[in-house]
């Protein structure tokens, strides 16, 4: 069985270590984690370390570290940027994209965008996506959390695709695969991918204008809440990730 791993604000400094709060009712009481049983625990920040329960209480477990390790960050980075989509498609790419190694992820307010974040709804929803990340990030044992920025205008999102290493946007049409385009080796690698009903022709001007590329992942038309997945999927083996 694979070590669990929970999240803190900061590894011990000491080699025993008491983990309360949430995560602590989560290893005690959900797992029922028993005395020499191993999980991990980690910052979000590149920080893990493997330990070994040595006493159970009512919602809080006392571990033992036994090992640290650091892992750096991904070079270059992997950001989507993700249309806002209705229901829970955006939560579903959140999750799925932080499994399969998305570096940080921005809540774009597209034209074509059905829902629209604004005041109290709209911090909701980016807690939402947020606390998908993180939970999705403890299933797949990284050592990194992906980042979660402020939802985004197309003009935001422009200027950072102008700042970008390299710059794709998903499209149907695009004349280049997403297989075979040329990509850096370091930076940042940003990945646009539209809402329901895509990328508008002028939202897609105005990224080309500022440097992106539109490239297509093939044939079909995938759904916003798999086509960043498949995207990093790709770009993961082709940067030697997997």
């Amino acid at each position: 069985m694979s070590r669990p791993l929970f999240l803190v604000e900061a590894l011990p400094g000491t080699d025993e270590y008491t983990l309360e709060g949430a995560e602590g009712h989560h290893a005690a009481t959900v797992q029922r984690l028993g005395v020499g049983e191993e999980l991990m625990l980690g910052d979000g920040h590149g920080s893990i370390a493997t330990a070994v329960v040595t006493a159970v209480g009512r919602g809080r477990l006392v571990v033992r570290i036994r090992a640290r390790t650091y892992q750096q960050q991904s070079d270059p980075r992997l950001v989507v940027v993700q249309g806002i989509a209705k229901g829970d498609r955006g939560e579903l790419a959140v999750q799925a994209m932080t499994e399969v190694g998305v570096d940080a992820i921005v809540p774009w307010s597209a034209a074509r965008s059905i829902v629209q974040w604004h005041g109290e709804r709209g911090a909701r929803a980016r807690r939402r996506w947020v606390d998908t990340a993180r939970e999705a990030a403890k299933q797949a044992q990284r050592a990194w959390l992906p980042d979660v920025t402020e939802p985004e205008s197309t003009d935001t999102v422009t200027r950072r695709v102008a700042g970008a290493t390299g710059a794709l946007v998903l499209h149907k049409q695009a004349a280049a695969a997403l297989s075979t385009v040329e990509l850096p080796r370091t930076g940042q690698i940003m990945v646009v991918v539209g809402p329901e009903g895509g990328v508008t022709p002028e939202e897609l001007a105005t990224f080309e204008r500022a440097g992106a590329i539109p490239v297509r992942l093939g044939a079909g038309v995938l759904r916003t809440s798999t086509a960043g997945v498949a995207a990093l999927a790709v770009l993961s083996v082709r940067l030697a990730r997997w």
